[in-house]
C-alpha cells in the first residue's frame, strides 16, 4: 500500500511538473535546426557530446552541400569529417553518418525509417536518437528522450534514482502520460538550460521550487548550517 501510494503521489506530483513548466514554456521545440527526417538525424547524431548552438552552426553549411542520402556517403569520409570537425568525435560521426546514409539509400529508398528496431540498426543510432527522430519528425511518442539536462533534473526532481539512460527513460515512461512524452523532454531540457543549471541552479526563479525535493533538501542544509552557525557563536 505504502508503495502503491508513493507511486500515486509522484505520477500526480509529475503532473504539476509538466503543467507549470508548459505555463512557463509554452513553445517548447527541438532545438536542433532541421527542415526534413533526414537533416534532424544527422543533427541528432552530431549533437552527440556537443551543444545545440554548435551543432546548428555547423548543419547550417553542411545541408547546403549535402541534400540526399547518397550526398553523404558518396564523398570521402575525410571530406565530411572537415565538414563535422567542430562537432567533435568527428571521425566515428562521419563513418556513423555515411553509414545510416547508405543503409536508408539502399534497404529504404532514401528515406529514413519510421519505426524504433529500424532506426535503431542504423550506425550510429541508439534510442536518444531514435527517440528524437520519431517524435520530431513523425510525432510518434515512442519513447521519452534523455539527454544530459533531462537526466540531471529528473534526478533532482526525485522522478527517478537510476543514472543510466534507459532506466531513466522507463521511469518516466510510468510517470509521464504518453501524449507528453515529446514535449516533455523539451520541457526539461528548456528549464535546465534557463534555470535549473548543473553548477548552480537558480532555485529561487524556479516554478516547480516547491515540487523539488531537491531544492527543499538545499534549504533543510542550509539552515541546519545557519542553526550550527548560531550554536557556534
Amino acid at each position: 500500500m505504502k508503495k502503491s501510494s508513493a507511486g500515486k503521489e509522484r505520477r500526480e506530483r509529475t503532473l504539476l511538473i509538466i503543467r507549470r513548466l508548459k505555463r512557463e514554456y509554452p513553445d517548447v521545440r527541438c532545438s536542433l535546426n532541421y527542415s526534413n527526417p533526414l537533416e534532424l538525424l544527422i543533427a541528432t547524431i552530431l549533437s552527440a557530446q556537443c551543444t545545440d548552438e554548435r551543432v546548428n552552426l555547423v548543419t547550417a553549411d553542411i545541408f547546403r552541400k549535402y541534400r540526399r542520402c547518397e550526398d553523404y556517403y558518396s564523398v570521402e569520409q575525410t571530406e565530411l569529417e572537415k565538414d563535422i570537425h567542430s562537432t567533435g568525435f568527428y571521425r566515428n560521426k562521419a563513418k556513423a553518418i555515411q553509414g545510416a546514409c547508405r543503409i536508408i539509400a539502399e534497404k529504404h529508398g532514401g528515406r529514413v525509417p519510421e519505426s524504433m528496431d529500424e532506426l535503431l540498426a542504423l550506425p550510429g543510432v541508439a534510442r536518444k536518437t531514435a527517440n528524437v527522430v520519431l517524435g520530431n519528425a513523425f510525432q510518434q511518442a515512442s519513447g521519452i528522450v534523455v539527454d544530459t539536462h533531462v537526466a540531471r533534473l529528473s534526478e533532482r526532481l526525485g522522478l527517478t534514482e537510476h543514472t543510466q539512460p534507459e532506466k531513466i527513460e522507463r521511469d518516466l515512461m510510468e510517470l509521464v502520460p504518453r501524449k507528453a512524452w515529446i514535449d516533455f523532454s523539451h520541457l526539461l531540457v528548456t528549464h535546465g538550460r534557463k534555470i535549473c543549471n548543473a553548477r548552480k541552479p537558480l532555485c529561487g526563479e524556479c516554478v516547480v521550487e516547491n515540487l523539488c525535493p531537491s531544492s527543499r533538501a538545499e534549504k533543510n542544509d542550509a539552515e541546519t548550517r545557519g542553526r550550527r552557525d548560531t550554536t557556534k557563536r
